[in-house]
């Protein structure tokens, strides 16, 4: 894995704020929906990054979470029903704070210095994370291969999986009824 940037692009993980806190971790669809990666090197290295902070904080963008629900929403019905109670429950039980933009976020999303090849969501999500002086994780390899903002889900260990404790393991396993293709993440 590439050394970890904040999102100013300045630093090593584990650097702290100029008010002396860590910077907040961003998540984005990829990042969510990667636990349900088709791609089994992809899903257990996401899912290891939300059992390992599910005590935490993650901050995610109104729009990426609609994201998440857009993609899901182009499955049957029978996977949708698979898939929702292990996502409520995770949205419940963890902390992820959801934020809509402010005109800062929309500003820096324009800047030439973020590639014009990424998609507008994508840049307004990097714009978000630079303003806010946090750190992105995400499973997109479009992301991390274009900008040194985001950061890629650090691979799982070649051990036993990850687990989340009961009752969202027994959802997370009826969740993957749905699996993801790596092209839509």
């Amino acid at each position: 894995m590439q050394s970890e940037t904040t999102a100013s692009g300045k630093g090593a993980a584990g650097e702290v704020a100029p008010d002396g806190a860590a910077p907040d971790e961003y998540g984005d669809a990829a990042l969510f929906l990667g636990m349900n990666s088709a791609d089994e090197d992809v899903r257990r290295a996401c899912k290891a990054f939300f059992v390992d902070r599910l005590d935490g904080r993650l901050v995610m963008s109104l729009e990426q979470v609609g994201r998440c629900d857009d993609i899901i929403w182009g499955y049957s019905r029978e996977l949708q029903d698979a898939y929702y109670p292990f996502m409520d429950n995770l949205h419940t039980v963890m902390d992820i704070r959801r934020l809509g933009y402010d005109e800062a976020d929309i500003r820096r999303a324009g800047d030439p210095d973020l590639p014009r090849t990424l998609p507008m969501h994508e840049r307004l999500l990097l714009g978000m994370v630079l303003v806010r002086r946090g750190l992105l994780r995400t499973a997109s390899p479009r992301l991390t291969a274009t900008t040194g903002f985001a950061l890629p889900v650090a691979a799982a260990d070649d051990g036993p999986e990850a687990r989340f404790p009961e009752p969202l393991e027994q959802l997370y396993q009826q969740s993957l009824a749905l699996r993801v293709p790596a092209e839509a993440l």
